[in-house]
C-alpha cells in the first residue's frame, strides 16, 4: 500500500497505522491507552484512525526518540505542531 493510498483512506486499523507510521504495535497501543493518540472504537481490534494520526504518531515517536522526551511532552509538542500546521493552512487560504 502506497503512502498516497493510505492518506486517502478515511479509516485505518491499528496494524495499518503501525505500518504507515513505521511504529511498533506495543508503542502505539500504550499511547492510545494513555489517551495520547485518539482512536475510535472500544476494543483494540475495533480501533480506527485517520490519516492525521499517522503524522501525529510519527511526530510523537520522533520527539520521544530524539529528545528522550516523556510521552506526555511529545504529545504536547505534537499538539502545538498540529495547531501551527492549521494556522499556516488558514493563512494560505486567506
Amino acid at each position: 500500500m502506497s503512502d498516497e493510498e493510505i492518506l486517502e483512506g478515511a479509516c485505518l486499523t491499528l496494524e495499518q497505522l503501525c505500518a504507515a507510521a513505521a511504529l511498533e504495535r506495543d508503542w502505539l497501543i500504550r499511547h492510545v491507552e494513555e489517551g495520547l493518540i485518539p482512536a475510535s472504537g472500544a476494543a483494540v481490534a475495533e480501533w480506527r484512525f485517520t490519516s492525521v494520526h499517522i503524522v501525529r504518531a510519527r511526530r510523537m515517536h520522533d520527539i520521544e526518540r530524539t529528545y528522550e522526551a516523556a510521552p506526555e511532552l511529545a504529545a504536547l509538542v505534537a499538539d502545538i505542531l498540529e495547531e501551527m500546521d492549521e494556522l499556516r493552512a488558514r493563512l494560505r487560504r486567506a
